[in-house]
């Protein structure tokens, strides 16, 4: 059913199927309601999913999941006020068995990465095919991870970055390692032994592609890192 009921939350009343013929259950939140409303067509008209309630905002979105635990939630990332990334994080908390997947014009590396650590089991561009869109759905619902293809290699660089990225504490020890402090100096201004001063030191070094102190933090200071 396509047609938005009144009332909060825009959702469609409609009667529960018997448990053998149940449909995956898909609530739409989109702030384009043209956009909804095509979305809801295509799928209204695939075998074994069924439309179960819209939203307009990432708020309505968590509201709604909340209420009717729709198995997925294709989700906008951007939208006035929540966005898609803060609104996949309360639904999943309050809505833990529902799947969500981004489907979006957006497709940055950060934005991705973005969308999966939130727990989004999928992200899409809104210029997928109809049956991209369907398998979608269903490969969620079956708890499968969904990706457009040609997103692939952008989360894999993103994940690249993220694990190469220093943590506050490693930037923190090579920036006192460049005033020229030893590893026991460190420990001493930190609170924490030398030997975790050496941890954090390899850990850095590692990250950097460098084998010394003075590389690390010629290296770092290049990166702009340690301020």
């Amino acid at each position: 059913m396509c047609t938005e009921a009144t009332g909060a939350g825009r959702v469609p009343v409609t009667a529960e199927p018997a448990p053998a013929e149940r449909a995956i259950g898909v609530l739409l939140a989109d702030d384009h309601p043209v956009v909804r409303e095509g979305l809801c067509a295509i799928l209204e008209t695939a075998e074994g999913i069924r439309v179960v309630g819209q939203a307009g905002s990432g708020e309505e979105a968590v509201t709604v999941a909340a209420a009717i635990a729709p198995d997925v939630v294709l989700l906008d990332l951007r939208m006035g006020g929540m966005d898609g990334v803060a609104a996949t994080g309360h639904i999943l908390r309050r809505s833990p068995g529902s799947k969500v997947v981004i489907l979006t014009t957006y497709e940055s590396d950060t934005d991705i990465l973005r969308a999966v650590e939130a727990g989004a089991a999928g992200y899409l561009l809104k210029g997928s095919s109809r049956a991209e869109l369907i398998a979608a759905v269903h490969a969620a619902a079956r708890g499968e991870t969904v990706l457009t293809p040609s997103l692939a290699p952008k989360l894999f660089r993103a994940r690249v970055v993220e694990q190469s990225a220093l943590s506050s504490r490693e930037c923190e020890v090579l920036r006192l390692v460049s005033r020229g402090r030893t590893n026991a100096d460190i420990g001493k201004e930190l609170f924490i032994s030398e030997a975790t001063v050496k941890t954090h030191l390899l850990r850095a070094f590692r990250k950097l592609g460098v084998s010394d102190r003075t590389a690390a933090v010629i290296k770092a200071m290049e990166r702009g890192l340690l301020g």
